[in-house]
């Protein structure tokens, strides 16, 4: 069982950044990938950024791309998300989530291969 709590969130103006942290309860936390989604008011949930267990293999959603870097340091069971050149359209509730299921890097970029989820964290970007 793992336990996800997000922080970092918060108000900031377009083109400025942030840093989310989620902070995961357990033993075996770098055996887990890890993900970022969000979800804006009236939208289904998406994608932001996946991370292998080792923390070696990263992925994007396009729309993020070259703006926002996921890494881990599992010595402080923490994942993070840096946002950069943040854009309106970036408002959101960003969860973190974790899976134990078997690697794969298709399936990363769907919220049914993660396990337990974070109660999520507010960002607002205003223009």
């Amino acid at each position: 069982q793992v336990q996800l709590v997000e922080s970092g969130g918060g108000l900031v103006q377009a083109g400025g950044s942030l840093r989310l942290s989620c902070a995961a309860s357990g033993r075996t936390f770098s055996s887990y990938a890890m993900g970022w989604f969000r979800q804006a008011p009236g939208k289904e949930r998406e994608f932001v950024a996946g991370i292998s267990w080792s923390g070696g293999r990263t992925y994007y959603a396009d729309s993020v791309k070259g703006r926002f870097t996921i890494s881990r340091d599992n010595a402080k069971n923490t994942v993070y998300l840096q946002m950069n050149s943040l854009k309106p359209e970036d408002t959101a509730v960003y969860y973190c989530a974790a899976s134990d299921k078997s690697f794969s890097p298709p399936k990363l970029y769907s919220s049914s291969y993660y396990d337990y989820w974070g109660q999520g964290t507010q960002v607002t970007v205003s223009s």
